[in-house]
């Protein structure tokens, strides 16, 4: 479901990368994949923060940086059970969205 949180399902980016936000509409939903958008450790990605494009999220605890820049697809049985939802952030993930595609 949009804005659901998922634990990263590669171990080779796990450590980096521990989460992965679903941001693809339910209008969609019969395709194949999901658009993510993965969640990187404020640790590791503090200098890339940029406010409108890698807003900092708040999740469990930790900061992380929402990292728009890096928006992916992966197919829809590696997402198997949500561990949170963002969708109280929606409007900060999809501006996030607006300012990659538009710049505004």
């Amino acid at each position: 479901m949009q804005f659901d949180v998922y634990m990263n399902p590669s171990e080779l980016s796990r450590d980096a990368y521990p989460f992965l936000v679903d941001v693809q509409s339910k209008l969609i939903a019969k395709l194949s994949t999901r658009i993510v958008i993965p969640l990187g450790k404020l640790d590791n990605f503090g200098n890339a923060a940029l406010p409108h494009l890698t807003p900092i999220v708040e999740y469990k605890g930790e900061e992380f940086l929402l990292l728009t820049p890096q928006i992916s697809y992966v197919p829809n049985k590696v997402l198997k059970n949500p561990v949170g939802s963002l969708s109280h952030m929606r409007s900060l993930i999809i501006a996030s969205l607006d300012f990659a595609v538009s710049g505004i």
